[in-house]
């Protein structure tokens, strides 16, 4: 169902005690640097019955409201990069200037748009657009339904962090708010770890678009992921013979039904090749392992390019290919990303090749098994959470539906793709 939103206030929401001098100047690594500047959104909804008692009235959220705001302000305490200015790309000014709080009204029931979520209306719950990151490390909204549920909209631009970072960063606002300040743990170390570096010649905005760029939510129950794993489990090959995980088998039925949606569809030069791109999580594979609280980017890219011998529609190849490609994200490869020379002349040629159509690459982010329904601020958990329609092509979002056994996959494509690939019968027939 379509939103209709209406901006009710804006306010600025300042940490609760002041930045220490020698905390002002927070460097940006070399992975934040090359980090696109774009936010990323998370969207908790809470029905009225859980958050107070059949709340109806529309005063009777203020309360909920001013102690959100209250929690925030001692949040960015500890997270005091987030109250700050992003500074040319190379370092954020801890100046306590605080973040956007806006509160909204939005004209309609939340049990209807539950029951019929459209994910590009969810844009309208946001507090900024996601393509034009600048300065302002984060933006949130309060959303308030006509029946006096919820929507709590958080953006953290990912120039900032990754989504790790994103989650620690809810979770600590969370668990202050349910008065557990002992358990906020942040670690910021990424600049030791990751320099910056000189990236002249290199554009992190390579990719963005809010042009032309349709999304779509498709729900896979527990039932049909067994199914797509066992349809890809190579019985054949001994050395096969490990199931894929969940995420593993669905990045191959996704990338199977793309590739036949878009045959012939894609323009740029003839002699194209397609890749399949699994962003990896750099903490457990840094020596010594990071804990998940450290926050910045600390993550990279394992990129698969199928061989030409790989059927996708059987994908068995293409499962062994992206495990020998996640393997490669190894300690070995983290140091020589320390270095950063070798990697940013990789990432050149990487996104030369996409402005030229050369490379056609689906992009997975899995946020499967994060902490995405543990955002109890003081009311329960969320009934559900959600993302937005982003500002790039060919890109899937996996999350764990709220029964933790299914798969939510949101994925951005070009509209004249998605006309395509929404109508795959082989896709409906898998999905809930």
């Amino acid at each position: 169902m379509k939103l209709e939103v209406e901006i009710i206030s804006t306010e600025t929401i300042k940490p609760s005690s002041p930045t220490p001098h020698h905390l002002r100047h927070y460097q940006l690594s070399f992975l934040d640097q090359i980090s696109p500047p774009v936010y990323n959104p998370l969207i908790l909804f809470y029905p009225s019955d859980q958050i107070n008692n059949n709340i109806t009235e529309f005063s009777n959220v203020e309360n909920h409201y001013d102690h959100l705001k209250q929690s925030l302000s001692e949040v960015l305490t500890c997270f005091y990069p987030l109250a700050g200015r992003i500074k040319d790309n190379v370092f954020i000014d801890c100046n306590d200037q605080g973040i956007p709080f806006k509160k909204a009204r939005v004209k309609s029931q939340l049990s209807d748009h539950l029951q019929n979520p459209v994910p590009g209306e969810h844009n309208k719950l946001l507090p900024l657009p996601l393509d034009d990151a600048g300065e302002l490390p984060v933006g949130i909204q309060f959303n308030i339904f006509n029946c006096g549920g919820i929507a709590i909209s958080v953006l953290i631009s990912h120039k900032v962090g990754d989504a790790l970072s994103f989650f620690t960063f809810v979770k600590s606002w969370a668990a202050i708010a349910r008065g557990e300040r002992d358990t906020v743990r942040v670690e910021f170390v990424s600049a030791v770890l990751f320099p910056p570096k000189n990236i002249s010649g290199f554009k992190p905005n390579t990719g963005i678009t809010k042009e032309n760029i349709a999304i779509k939510r498709f729900v896979f129950s527990a039932q049909k992921i067994e199914e797509i794993r066992a349809k890809y489990t190579d019985t054949k090959s001994l050395e096969n013979q490990k199931r894929p995980s969940r995420v593993e088998a669905l990045s191959a039925f996704m990338w199977s039904r793309f590739v036949a949606a878009t045959k012939g569809s894609e323009s740029g030069p003839d002699h194209k090749f397609h890749a399949v791109v699994h962003a990896v999580n750099l903490r457990p594979r840094i020596e010594p392992p990071l804990p998940d609280y450290s926050f910045g980017n600390l993550y990279r890219i394992a990129m698969t390019i199928p061989s030409m011998e790989t059927d996708h529609e059987e994908c068995y190849d293409l499962i062994s290919q992206m495990r020998e490609s996640l393997s490669k994200v190894n300690k070995e490869y983290v140091k020589k990303l320390q270095d950063g020379n070798e990697h940013l002349d990789f990432i050149k040629e990487r996104a030369e090749r996409f402005l030229t159509g050369e490379m056609v690459s689906l992009n997975f982010t899995s946020l499967c098994r994060f902490p995405l329904y543990e955002a109890d601020f003081s009311w329960g958990k969320p009934v559900w959470v959600g993302s937005a329609r982003l500002t790039f092509k060919n890109l899937v979002t996996f999350m764990d539906t709220v029964s933790g056994d299914g798969i939510e996959a949101w994925i951005n494509l070009r509209d004249e793709d998605m006309a395509k690939f929404e109508i795959d019968e082989e896709l409906l027939a898998f999905v809930d």
